[in-house]
């Protein structure tokens, strides 16, 4: 069975990989966009730094899960656009459902209350 029919094989992502596909999940974004969409999303608790935001991209990248094109933004300047390719969006997938898998044998073992309790 290949990667591409098999995104599992991908798994785990790390926290800053499943965040950056989280960011691109809405559509292609450069690459501060990324990490302002990161920092916004988890309310500031976390925030790469851009050697770390650029290093994981890149891998994404190699691996399949990211595809880019450079282009000029609106002001201007020249900019890279990341967006999930096909393989990116099933790994994006697989990933949320695995961390929900554990979310439910945490509640399961009282670990967190059930979603809606307070």
């Amino acid at each position: 069975m290949t990667i591409d029919s098999n995104p599992d094989a991908l798994l785990p992502l790390t926290t800053v990989a499943f965040e950056i596909l989280l960011a691109l999940a809405d559509g292609e974004r450069h690459g501060y966009d990324i990490m302002v969409s990161i920092e916004e999303r988890t309310g500031g608790q976390l925030s790469p730094n851009p050697g770390t935001l650029y290093r994981a991209v890149a891998r994404l990248s190699k691996e399949g899960l990211l595809e880019s094109t450079d282009r000029r933004t609106a002001t201007g300047e020249r900019r890279r656009f990341f967006r999930l390719s096909p393989l990116g969006a099933r790994v994006a997938k697989a990933e949320a459902r695995r961390l929900a898998d554990q979310v439910r044998a945490a509640r399961a073992r009282r670990l967190l209350r059930p979603a809606g309790d307070a």
